[in-house]
């Protein structure tokens, strides 16, 4: 309990930093601007016939994609944690790495439930055809975001635990991106070949999506995807199980990189950043 106690002070403290801070600022900001610039231009295209426009079948799909991104946050996070000593730190401490493990799934989610929330308001404001209308919409965005959360940020504190500097974090960004181009983000993952279809549905990104759109689309959106249904279960189902593996994994992973962790490791990676900066 006094792990979880100051864990949870440390993620209020770091989110509430990055809320007075003009660069951390600046990326909250940045992206949720960038998809509704998106969105603008989306909103007057028609998708086929099926009455829909592009616009109003994208922003659900981008709330989920934005929701996965937190994987990423998170892995990125902790590498630079590593990078610096913070993590370091943290294990010097009784109950260090529990308390920082916390802290920052506690500042992950904040700062992400915060961009969704920038993304969101405006975007209703701006898209129309949504069915937002009830309380079922929202218990259903609810239950897909946590779940949603708890299935992708240990793959980011697995992500993290694996690459050594803030450098090589840009080994994950084409992944991601390649993931986010083929799960019906942008233009209904109907209209890609059948094989790219089931590549998609392996990953929690296409999941996500679909999830948010149940919530925020009208029931005859449907049609337009895979089944003609909203798949909950299937949802749940895939979700689910990259939760229980994720939770399984990270740990292990996290304890084995916490016990190679030195002063010397630090000092080394802290030699190569200079010298690539000189």
């Amino acid at each position: 309990m006094n792990a979880v106690r100051l864990g949870w002070t440390r993620g209020l403290i770091e989110l509430r930093q990055s809320f007075t801070n003009a660069a951390d600022l600046v990326s909250h900001f940045l992206w949720p601007v960038m998809m509704l610039v998106v969105l603008w231009f989306l909103r007057d295209r028609d998708f086929g016939s099926s009455g829909f426009v592009l616009g109003t079948l994208a922003l659900p799909s981008i709330l989920g994609m934005n929701a996965a991104m937190g994987m990423v946050s998170m892995s990125q996070q902790l590498t630079a944690d590593r990078e610096d000593g913070t993590l370091l730190r943290a294990k010097a401490t009784p109950h260090g790495m529990r308390a920082y493990l916390i802290g920052k799934i506690v500042s992950v989610s904040g700062g992400l439930l915060a961009d969704l929330a920038i993304l969101l308001i405006p975007g209703m404001l701006l898209i129309g055809g949504l069915a937002a209308g009830d309380a079922g919409s929202w218990l259903t965005l609810l239950w897909v975001l946590l779940l949603g959360m708890v299935a992708t940020l240990p793959i980011g504190a697995i992500l993290g635990s694996v690459f050594t500097s803030a450098r090589s974090q840009g080994l994950i960004q084409l992944p991601v991106l390649g993931m986010i181009g083929i799960s019906g983000i942008f233009y209904p993952i109907t209209s890609l070949p059948d094989w790219l279809q089931w590549i998609a549905q392996v990953f929690p990104v296409y999941w996500l999506g679909l999830g948010m759109r149940s919530a925020l689309l009208p029931d005859g959106a449907a049609a337009i995807e895979i089944g003609d249904s909203w798949r909950h279960w299937e949802t749940v189902g895939v979700l689910g199980a990259w939760a229980v593996a994720g939770l399984i994994v990270a740990p292990i992973v996290l304890r084995r990189m916490a016990r190679r962790e030195s002063g010397s490791s630090v000092a080394a990676r802290r030699e190569k950043a200079l010298q690539r900066v000189g």
